[in-house]
């Protein structure tokens, strides 16, 4: 006889767990600050705000430049990541299969707007399987690294901490949902994911650290506790 699971809730991140986006909003976002003044590449906008919001990251150049971008900044990248998302936004490998196959309550908590988590969502077919149970980090105070959106997830969803499993692909992400309490799967199946994140995602406190969505719900269906998954 089977062990319940120690999990009642699976939180995903969004970008680059669900959606297979965190590339193309690199190469968007290094192009727009670029095109106001301040010059980075797609793969410095990786290093720096991967799993951030770009409320978070606008504040951070804005303060490194000594000024304030223009209303037309955020309109601008909005604007284009929709064009760009809308033309080539995919879902993530399996992912379907993965949520087919859990019993578990689920939603999302992403450092996205509303409006972006929705969009994403719903460009790719996944809307329908998380609706309404959609957190971004504009509802809270901090962002991630900080804990503030799981345990707004958590409490919204009305479960503890110890409760929940978060599947995340960066390390902001990781240590939120570590700080949180709660269990962290670590998830390196994106396009834009590369050799050390594993390492990199465990560093930060991930129990696990999986390259597959057809991988999870055998992590999360048995009796599974995070001493167990660890030792996997």
């Amino acid at each position: 006889m089977s062990t319940p699971s120690p999990y009642d809730l699976v939180i995903f991140d969004c970008d680059g767990v669900l959606v297979d986006s965190e590339a193309l909003a690199c190469v968007v976002h290094a192009e727009v600050l670029t095109e106001y003044g301040y010059t980075i590449s797609a793969e410095q906008v990786h290093e720096r705000f991967l799993g951030r919001s770009a409320r978070e990251a606008r504040l951070e150049v804005e303060s490194e430049l000594g000024r304030a971008f223009p209303d037309s900044y955020t309109a601008q990248l909005r604007a284009t990541i929709d064009r760009v998302f809308g033309a080539q936004l995919q879902p993530v490998p399996h992912i379907f299969e993965a949520l087919d196959r859990l019993s578990r309550r689920i939603c999302v908590a992403s450092s996205g707007t509303p409006t972006r988590i929705r969009s994403s969502l719903g460009t790719t077919g996944l809307i329908g399987r998380f609706d309404p149970h959609l957190f971004s980090a504009m509802q809270v105070e901090r962002g991630k690294p900080a804990p503030d959106l799981f345990l707004f997830a958590a409490a919204q969803m009305d479960t503890p901490p110890r409760r929940c499993v978060v599947i995340e692909d960066s390390v902001p992400g990781v240590t939120a949902a570590h700080a949180a309490g709660m269990t962290v799967i670590g998830f390196t199946g994106g396009s834009h994911c590369r050799p050390g994140d594993a390492d990199r995602l465990r560093a930060a406190g991930a129990s696990i650290v999986i390259g597959d969505m057809r991988t999870l719900p055998g992590l999360i269906e048995p009796s599974l506790d995070p001493a167990e998954i660890s030792a996997i």
